[in-house]
């Protein structure tokens, strides 16, 4: 009856999810792993079991934008949570948001088709950068605290994302066959849910990281990606293993935790990149909180 009752809500969130990603609740498990991982040189503010929680909590909103009640919003998150790698052919990831459209517009492709998510992933790292720049010259006001977990929570949304296969190539719900059908469809939606259904436990997937910043952003982007999208043959290796995920195999669990393991190292590598970054940056004048 557990089994059924899982397998009901699955195909109720095929039926209703507008794009895809992790599910909420793995999300927040990555998410809270991850705080749990930084390193000391991080604010003691941002490595609290409160900032875990409050990082947590914001990093379901990205998915929450794509509502269908709030229109505007559901049409500009939509691609920002995944990147179709095959469709740029061999053409190098453009360095910027700008470059991209130009890139697609070149190839007469629908940047939506393709995907932004690379250009989430830095904007959002940036977007902390400048925040972290804040708390630096004004450490006790909360409120540029909250402003941090925040951008955090977002960018975690995007970092994890680029961690699931299913989010980098043209396969993503299905191998695409000749004649346009696809072989093993819905499957994202099971890969998606799996760190929830699992119930992996965040200190568990914290224990054993190395965090170090990344020495330069979007190089960095495009090879987790390139990691990721080689991963996808992995997953169709296991998709008869994805039918049983409360009893998971000893492979699939495995997977599942190498998978979330690399969520966490990389969005803790993001967040030590934000905070070292923040460093560098010089705020304007006018600036004044």
């Amino acid at each position: 009856m557990k089994r059924l009752r899982t397998t009901f809500v699955l195909i109720l969130l095929v039926l209703s999810t507008p794009a895809w990603a992790w599910w909420g609740g793995g999300h927040d498990i990555l998410t809270q792993a991850t705080i749990k991982t930084l390193p000391d040189e991080m604010p003691e503010f941002f490595r609290s079991a409160t900032a875990g929680k409050m990082i947590a909590h914001c990093a379901y909103d990205p998915d929450l934008s794509k509502e269908r009640y709030v229109p505007h919003a559901r049409t500009a998150e939509y691609g920002e949570h995944y990147f179709d790698l095959e469709l740029i052919k061999d053409n190098p990831v453009p360095e910027n948001r700008d470059e991209f459209l130009k890139l697609c517009a070149k190839m007469e492709l629908e940047p939506r088709k393709v995907g932004l998510l690379p250009y989430a992933v830095a904007e959002y790292t940036e977007r902390l950068a400048l925040a972290f720049a804040e708390y630096r010259k004004w450490p006790d006001n909360p409120i540029i605290q909250y402003k941090c977990y925040v951008y955090a929570g977002f960018l975690a949304h995007y970092a994890q994302d680029m961690c699931q296969p299913l989010h980098l190539t043209v396969h993503f719900d299905g191998i695409v066959q000749e004649d346009g059908s696809k072989l093993h469809e819905g499957i994202h939606t099971i890969v998606d849910s799996s760190i929830e259904v699992m119930k992996l436990d965040p200190t568990e997937l914290s224990k054993g990281h190395e965090i170090k910043p990344v020495k330069e952003l979007m190089p960095a982007i495009v090879e987790q990606i390139k990691i990721g999208n080689k991963l996808v043959d992995n997953v169709y290796h296991l998709v008869q293993d994805y039918e049983n995920l409360e009893n998971p195999s000893e492979e699939l669990l495995e997977f599942t935790k190498g998978l979330s393991r690399e969520a966490v190292q990389w969005t803790a590598s993001l967040y030590l990149t934000a905070w070292e970054l923040s460093g560098e940056i010089k705020l304007p004048g006018w600036l004044e909180r």
